[in-house]
Parts: structure tokens; C-alpha cells; sequence
């Protein structure tokens, strides 16, 4: 049997400058570009990748104003990946600790595969004068709020009218390294308990008072370190997302509905918490998102029902009501920027008002499909109150039968729900609100 020919690996540093390539000029999103040009990067590369294309994301503007200052024009048309490259060999010289002699060079070598030779004088000028110039260049990378926070000015313009204390922590939250957090599976053991197993490993982490089956690791780690993972001992989830499953607190017997499902952690969470309901149907609109629900289930041992369809038209798969419904919505996610820098520059302004639309819409489609008496927890994962307070305030004064259940005892109807802002506690940014529908 002929051997199968074997894909030509590429640079580490030509893989980035391609992804950063699609997601910033043609507006694919890292988590899409990043599963399908690693397998052409050497494994024990991959991590550089993801580092280079996370950290040139986070502070893009600034390469942007250093490369206006150190070149005459800027890369067009088909030598457009070069600028990207550029930027790539910035970041190893101002934030990585590459030596700088590496980074050029290993930057510069990189302009073969991206088939760029004659860029590659180019390049290596450029970045060895960034390298010369850079006690010149650094002071001026925090000149302005654009170039301190590295936020599109819409994103902080309406964060400035929402949070006018908090703004810039918010801004500053959003450029971090977002910590790993871990689920532990409570069918299969105490939170404490597998943190001292963790320990034994040589792995430490910290339990959170808000989410009980949180850990959050002092370091990343491969899944395969963790103990028991291939069996569902553990997940890998922020701990603010791990709320929702406690707040929506099912209970054997009922039928529950995960809304917007993929990829799956939180259907697995609230299976975790209560194993005896009658049914929890999973739903979400891209069978590939889908996909992800029905792995997530299989690794933990965990069933549910699985509809690929739309959640705004439950009359399409549902049949008959629900006791509880989670309605992870979808949103801007300007509360996971640091998990995903990439939204800071896929985003529009006029989005918001597009999602508000359809959050509205889901919400009003799926209270329908709640049993009197049953309750409902409305999540986002954003910041924008328009997606989230205003939200629900506005469909508790239009919907009679709706009533607030407060998380926290200064929630109002006009003020509803529960905001956790990036970085607190160490956590994501996220919004919840739970309701309740009148029996009478």
C-alpha cells in the first residue's frame, strides 16, 4: 500500500501571520482559523501560534501606529500577509522574551513559506528598527486611550456610559490572559477531593466561593494532565459560566431546556447537578456546534435530546412545555474579549442592535414554551446593558405573566439581574436574570 504523502509543515511564525490575515482583513474568526492551519504547524509549535495570534490581536493597534512610523506605505494587495508578519515579529520584540536576534531572523525566514521573497530585506529592516528604536517606540504605544486600551472607540464609548467608574478596568480586564478554569463532575466526586489529586500532580488551583465546582488553575494545562478527564471527571470551563447551572437549580423529574446549547458545557453542568430529570433538551442552530454538544455528552456519559434548529421557532421541535429553560443567548460576547480578542475587531457598532432584536425574540418565542410556575434564567455572556438589564427590564413591563426571581437583593424591575464584569474574581464577564412564570 503506497504511503500517503505528507503535508509540508509550515513556519510557526507564516501560520500566524496567515490566520491573523483572515481574521482581521477578511473577518474569520481565530477560534475557526486557528483549528485548521495547526495541523500544518509542528506540535510542539502550536502554543507559539496561538500566543503570537492572541497577542498581536490584544494590542493591534499599536503595531499598527509602530509600522506607520517605520514604513513609508503600508503591504496591499497580494504581499498583504507580509504586514501581518510584521506585526507578528513586533510582538515577539516588545512582549515575548524571543531574543531579539531570533525573532528577526526566525520573522524574517518566515517570508519563504508565505511566498514573500521579496519582502524579505523588507522585513528584516523594519524589525531590527524597531529593535534599535525601541526605548523611542515604547512611550509612544500608550499615548492615547486607543493605543493604552487597544479597543475599537465604539466599544469604548458605550462601556464609558455604562460603567463611567469601571471603564477602563473593564478595557484593561478585556487584554489579560484569561486564567483556565476547570468544572469538577460533581456524579463523580467532591470539588476538594480532586483538587488534592491535582496537588498530587504537581497542579495548583484555587476554589472560588461563587461557583461550586470551580477550580481555577495557577497554570494552563493540556486536558491529558488532568486527572481522569477522558473519563468526565472534569470540564473545562470559566467559572462565571458555571453559575448558570446552579441558578437554574432543576430538579428530578422536570423537563428542561438548554437554549443555544453549543458546545455543550453548561447542558453537561446541569445534568451533573440534577441526573434524574425526566428529559433536558439541548438545542442550538449549527449541526458542527452541535457536534461538540454530542462529544461533551459522550465523554462525561451523559444523554440528553439534541435538536439542530432554530430557538426562536420551538413550534418547529417542541411539543410540549417546559419546567425550566436556559436561555444562553447570543450576544456580543464583550464579556470573553480576553478569551477571544478577535471580537474586539469583528464586531460593529450596528450589531448591537441586530442581537438585541433576536435576543428579544427568542426570549418572547420561548416563555411560551415555559409550564406556569416554571422559571427561566436568561444568560449572555456581554457587558452591554442593552443586551442584558434593559433586555429584561423591558420584557418584564410588557410581559404580564413574568415576575423577577432577584439573585441579589438590590435587583429591581427596572435594574433586573446579576452583571459580573471581566476580571472579577477572576472570572469572565457574564449577565444573568431569572424569571418566573405566573400560575394565574
Amino acid at each position: 500500500m503506497a504511503e500517503q504523502p505528507k503535508t509540508k509543515q509550515i513556519n510557526a511564525r507564516a501560520a500566524a501571520a496567515n490566520i491573523l490575515y483572515q481574521v482581521v482583513d477578511q473577518g474569520q474568526s481565530l477560534s475557526q482559523m486557528l483549528p485548521r492551519v495547526l495541523p500544518q504547524v509542528v506540535a510542539r509549535d502550536h502554543a507559539l501560534v496561538k500566543e503570537l495570534c492572541f497577542g498581536v490581536l490584544r494590542w493591534l493597534p499599536r503595531f499598527e501606529a509602530v509600522l506607520q512610523q517605520l514604513m513609508d506605505k503600508p503591504l496591499k494587495g497580494k504581499i498583504r500577509n507580509g504586514h501581518f508578519l510584521l506585526m507578528v515579529g513586533l510582538y515577539q520584540l516588545f512582549y515575548m522574551r524571543v531574543p531579539a536576534h531570533a525573532a528577526v531572523s526566525e520573522t524574517v525566514s518566515a517570508t519563504s513559506q508565505l511566498k514573500l521573497h521579496s519582502l524579505k530585506k523588507l522585513v528584516n529592516g523594519v524589525l531590527r528598527n524597531a529593535e534599535r528604536q525601541r526605548e523611542q517606540l515604547e512611550p509612544q504605544l500608550t499615548a492615547n486611550d486607543s493605543l493604552q486600551y487597544c479597543h475599537p472607540s465604539w466599544i469604548s464609548k458605550r462601556l464609558k456610559a455604562a460603567y463611567p467608574e469601571h471603564w477602563a478596568q473593564i478595557l484593561e480586564a478585556n487584554n489579560q490572559h484569561a486564567p483556565m478554569w476547570i468544572r469538577v463532575n460533581a456524579l463523580q466526586g467532591e470539588r476538594d477531593a480532586y483538587q488534592a489529586e491535582l496537588a498530587a500532580l504537581e497542579i495548583s488551583s484555587q476554589s472560588s466561593t461563587l461557583a461550586q465546582q470551580a477550580l481555577c488553575l495557577d497554570k494552563a494545562q493540556p486536558v491529558h494532565k488532568l486527572p481522569r478527564f477522558a473519563e468526565g471527571a472534569s470540564s473545562v470551563q470559566d467559572g462565571a459560566a458555571q453559575m448558570a447551572a446552579g441558578l437554574l437549580d432543576a430538579q428530578a423529574g422536570e423537563r428542561v431546556l438548554d437554549a443555544c446549547a453549543a458546545p455543550g458545557g453548561k447542558t453537561c453542568h446541569i445534568l451533573e447537578l440534577q441526573p434524574s430529570l425526566s428529559e433536558l433538551v439541548a438545542v442550538d442552530t449549527e449541526q458542527t456546534r452541535l457536534n461538540r454538544v454530542t462529544e461533551n455528552l459522550e465523554r462525561i456519559g451523559l444523554k440528553a435530546t439534541l435538536h439542530c434548529n432554530d430557538a426562536s421557532k420551538p413550534e418547529r421541535w417542541n411539543d410540549q412545555p417546559f419546567d425550566r429553560i436556559l436561555l444562553d443567548a447570543p450576544c456580543s460576547a464583550t464579556g470573553v474579549i480576553r478569551r477571544h480578542p478577535d471580537i474586539k475587531w469583528l464586531r460593529r457598532d450596528s450589531d448591537i442592535a441586530e442581537l438585541v432584536k433576536l435576543q428579544k425574540e427568542i426570549l418572547e418565542a420561548l416563555w411560551q414554551q415555559l409550564k406556569p410556575g416554571g422559571v427561566m434564567l436568561y444568560a449572555t455572556c456581554s457587558v452591554l446593558p442593552d443586551e442584558n438589564s434593559q433586555q429584561i427590564a423591558a420584557f418584564l413591563q410588557q410581559t404580564d405573566d413574568a415576575e423577577l426571581m432577584p439573585i441579589n437583593p438590590d435587583e429591581t424591575a427596572a435594574q433586573p439581574g446579576w452583571q459580573l464584569l471581566p476580571g472579577n474574581n477572576n472570572m469572565d464577564g457574564f449577565y444573568y436574570a431569572r424569571l418566573r412564570k405566573s400560575i394565574s
